[in-house]
This record gives structure tokens, sequence and C-alpha cells, in this order.
């Protein structure tokens, strides 16, 4: 499965921005999709994640309460609603999936086998 993540860009603190990652050459169906970020020098790091089959969805303590993932079935898409951005949330973005991943890997990068180019988030103060 190839993966597209679209709708980063530079925005200021309090804003908000919805980024998207659709899929191609197969549907998300029984797939586990997550989103990761990473800043230079710095391991990647798990933002928020949706099983796509029950829509179950986990987040990172940082981004709890102000971002939202969703899965769009007609379209085949994964949304990461983004809101009360801070500078701190500046990152390439990226999302990944994966058919067979154990709870307690929800936040693993490794555990994921496909992923998609990143879009990039800057967040001004």
């Amino acid at each position: 499965v190839q993966l597209q993540a679209s709708g980063g860009g530079l925005v200021q603190a309090g804003d908000s921005l919805r980024l998207s990652c659709e899929a191609s050459g197969r549907t998300f169906s029984g797939y586990t999709v997550g989103w990761f970020r990473q800043t230079p020098g710095k391991e990647r790091e798990f933002v928020a994640g949706i099983k796509w089959s029950g829509g179950s969805t986990y987040y990172a303590d940082s981004v709890k309460g102000r971002f939202t993932i969703s899965r769009v079935s007609a379209k085949n898409l994964v949304n990461l609603q983004m809101n009360s951005l801070r500078p701190e949330d500046t990152a390439v973005y990226s999302c990944a999936a994966s058919r067979t991943i154990i709870l307690s890997s929800v936040r693993m990068p490794s555990a994921y086998s496909y992923w998609g180019q990143g879009t990039q988030v800057t967040v001004s103060s």
C-alpha cells in the first residue's frame, strides 16, 4: 500500500491544521494507521493512531485534547485535525500503516510496515 500525506504548512500558535493520509493500492480496511512526527536530531515520535476496523484511537499525551484522528471511509483516508497548535508541534509529520499491530505496539514506529513521505508543519510563536 502506498501512502500520501498532505496538509502541512506554516501557521501561528493557536491556529489549526488538518493533515490527511490517503492510501492507494488498497483500502485501509484491517489496518492500523498512525501519525508520527520528527524534528532534526530527535527520534520519531508517535502522535496518534487509529484502528480502521472499529475506530479505536490512541494519542500521545502531548497532543491529547488538541489533536483528533479520524477515518473517512468513503475517501479511504485518515485525517489528523490539529487544533491549538504550539511552536513545539513543529516537525515533519508522516503517516504509517500496518495490518497486524498489537495494542502495546501502536506507538512504536518499528511496528509499521508502510510509510508515506513527510509533510512539514511549522508553528510560529
